[in-house]
């Protein structure tokens, strides 16, 4: 058996070691994700648990020879035959794809315009029932229903139906929703199936008072009152660090871990623009960062969310049927729950109740930093959250107004903000970074150096 054999055998039997010790504002345009294949040596593993229920689906990095392969599964009992089952590649990753960490786009929508919004919102009488009805007299000019509207938490919502693309993205435009080329296309596919829009905005107002290649996965099916993974015995032959992902889906929601540290990832982050076209090299140096300043001692957050719904998403969420493959047993106890039809590819994802929360944690460990077994715990937490990176692309207008003006000498200190928010995700070199943007049509321009007053200047203030 080779050493790297003999690695993934560890691995794997590391995790199945389980038996011998009885056993959170998301809206813009999805462009890239970074998912388990950027690491090598990564095992999966997906633990679905409801009470003291678990179904543990495996997934290794095994690459050789079959005949190389071996594993061993230590369970509490004696299992019954129906109790093992082979699940297949696609079920893993399916659910690495769709809770994969992802990088989104925006557009910068004319400054000019969003003046004029502005001054005709201040020019509006106050009377919210009056604005209501000029919105909708607009939007039934342009061919746009306003069918249902809601405040939701922080959201406004609106739902909307349309007889044409170009009406709809007309409204759409000039209600502030920034669309890239090509929407009109998708909007008319959409239209002409008949379904509804559901748009949603922040209400500021109540925002403050808020405040590689696998073998076929092996599964197994048991009952234990502890929530583990043992890791130990994945470092023994181990030639480099390990990595590890673990999904794990929930009635209660998060899962996190009660003897690591369980760090989200830094999410949210403006980053220049061609990172679009280095997202893997990106994610990957941000994530070897963040394990490096917590000294390589913690499980890192993912994702976190309710399952059938998404916002960016980096895939379709997972339909009952693969859910129940994955072991997901409750959903058999719900007969009065129709299994939903699966949507066509070009129809809009809905959010569809399905009492599973999925979380995502990666872990690099080895032994030195990772002595113990991973020990988890559900959570009452369904905060939503995703490892989400935002690209913001500038205006390129030449419409000239004061807004304008001010809009353009702004940029180059967003720029280098973005370029120094880089770096500290990365530990990327910062001119290194300034070059690269300036290529990308970001280019920055240095602030000229000052001299700082003296500090005794003002110590008596004299008013001098």
């Amino acid at each position: 058996m080779t050493s790297y054999s003999k690695r993934a055998l560890s691995l794997i039997a590391g995790a199945s070691a389980l038996g011998l010790a009885a056993a959170g504002a998301f809206c813009g345009f999805y462009v890239a994700k970074a998912d388990t294949s950027l690491f090598n040596d990564a095992s999966k593993v997906a633990i679905v648990r409801d009470g003291e229920r678990t179904v543990l689906t495996m997934a290794n990095d095994f690459r050789g020879e079959l005949s190389e392969f071996a594993i061993v599964i230590p369970v509490p009992t004696v299992l019954e035959e129906g109790q093992i089952n082979v699940a297949e590649n696609a079920l893993i990753d399916h659910l690495d794809a769709y809770t994969a960490p992802r990088l989104v786009e925006y557009f910068d929508e004319n400054p000019c315009e969003a003046r004029r919004v502005m001054r005709a919102m201040e020019m509006a009488e106050p009377t919210a029932d009056m604005d209501i009805g000029a919105a909708r007299q607009r939007a039934k000019a342009l061919g746009v229903t306003i069918e249902a509207e809601y405040t939701v938490g922080e959201y406004d919502i609106l739902i909307l139906s349309a007889e044409e693309s170009g009406g709809l993205l007309t409204w759409l435009v000039e209600n502030e929703y920034r669309l890239p080329d090509g929407a009109e296309r998708i909007l008319g596919s959409y239209i002409k199936q008949g379904v509804k829009f559901f748009v949603a905005k922040v209400n500021l107002e109540e925002q403050a008072r808020i405040g590689s290649t696998y073998l076929r996965p092996l599964q197994v099916a048991y009952e234990s009152p502890r929530f583990m993974l043992p890791i130990r015995l994945g470092t023994l032959n181990a030639e480099a660090d390990q990595e590890l992902f673990v999904f794990a889906l929930t009635r209660t929601g998060r899962v996190e871990t009660t003897n690591y540290r369980t760090v989200r990832l830094p999410s949210d982050k403006n980053v220049p623009l061609f990172v679009k076209d280095k997202f893997g090299d990106f994610y990957k140096d941000m994530f070897r960062e963040q394990v490096s300043r917590e000294n390589g001692k913690a499980v890192f957050l993912e994702y976190a969310w309710d399952m059938n719904w998404c916002d960016p998403c980096a895939a379709d969420p997972l339909s009952n049927d693969e859910l129940r493959d994955l072991g997901v047993f409750w959903l058999e106890d719900r007969p009065d729950r129709p299994t939903p039809r699966p949507l066509p590819a070009s129809r809009p994802i809905r959010p569809q109740a399905t009492d599973v929360f999925v979380t995502r944690l990666h872990v690099r460990y080895n032994a030195e930093t990772f002595p113990d077994d991973l020990r988890f715990k559900e959570t009452g937490d369904r905060e939503n959250f995703q490892s989400r990176y935002v690209l913001r692309h500038p205006w390129e207008g030449d419409d000239e107004c004061q807004a304008a003006e001010t809009y353009r000498a702004a940029l180059p200190e967003r720029f280098e903000t973005e370029a120094q928010t880089l770096a500290n995700l990365t530990g990327w070199e910062i001119e290194d970074i300034r070059t690269e943007m300036s290529g990308a049509g970001q280019p920055i321009t240095e602030p000229e150096p000052t001299t700082p007053e003296p500090w005794w200047k003002r110590l008596w203030n004299r008013g001098e």
